[in-house]
């Protein structure tokens, strides 16, 4: 593929978020915008660089990480329960779930009384304070690019469906993605995701400081792969 690296005006503040496990989406619009335009050109720049551009049709794009160490695992389950205590806890409110996880909105006033209704569940993901809620999830979805945080309202983004796909999956019921369009959902008790239900949905967290020794920081890899482009156009 003919690469033109001058079109791609955007890649260093694309691949330092990618490359950190932040999920693009239109909450850049400088940088989705250009991924989806060059979408072709900047997987195979990355698949040079030995990193896979996941390009969701569902609007972002992502990293596939090499490995998952055990905070990773912790961070996805944490994530992924915590999707499926607001599905049930949306739908007992009579709102539509994939509404407010799909580009909805919910209020931080509404934590405690979330903590509060699903406290057994959040001890199974070591949260038990409206803090630890905050830091060890809502603070962690909106790091990588789940939600954004405005003044205390937390927007939900396009890529809070890898974690709807999960809560899908595991309830092992496939009529129940017509209950959710419908609103009529009926759940049983949700429960910490087994590590095999997020093989898809690994996250990347937390790379290597710079300060760290690294076997190649950003900047070579980005430096390295355009000189290597280079090469194969001349």
């Amino acid at each position: 593929m003919n690469i033109d690296l001058k079109e791609m005006t955007q890649l260093a503040p694309i691949f330092r978020e990618l490359f950190k496990g932040y999920h693009l989406s239109r909450s850049e619009p400088e940088c989705y915008a250009q991924l989806s335009t060059l979408q072709d050109q900047y997987r195979a720049l990355f698949k040079a660089l030995g990193f896979e551009l996941v390009c969701d049709p569902r609007g972002f794009y992502y990293f596939v990480p090499e490995q998952a160490g055990a905070q990773v695992n912790k961070t996805a389950q944490r994530l992924a329960l915590f999707t499926f205590i607001l599905v049930e806890h949306l739908a007992d409110q009579g709102r539509d779930p994939l509404a407010v996880l799909d580009g909805g909105s919910l209020g931080r006033d509404e934590l405690p009384a979330l903590l509060e209704k699903y406290r057994d569940l959040f001890v199974q993901a070591e949260v038990t304070t409206q803090d630890e809620l905050e830091e060890k999830v809502i603070r962690r979805l909106t790091q990588l690019g789940f939600a954004e945080d405005s003044n205390g309202v937390y927007r939900f983004l396009p890529p809070m469906h890898r974690f709807l796909d999960v809560c899908l999956s595991v309830q092992q019921d496939r009529d129940l993605a017509a209950s959710l369009q419908s609103g009529d959902l009926s759940l049983p008790p949700p429960e910490l995701v087994a590590d095999e239900e997020l093989d898809e949905i690994i996250l990347i967290e937390n790379p290597p400081a710079p300060s760290e020794p690294v076997a190649e920081s950003e900047e070579d890899a980005i430096a390295r792969a355009i000189a290597e482009q280079r090469e194969l156009d001349a």
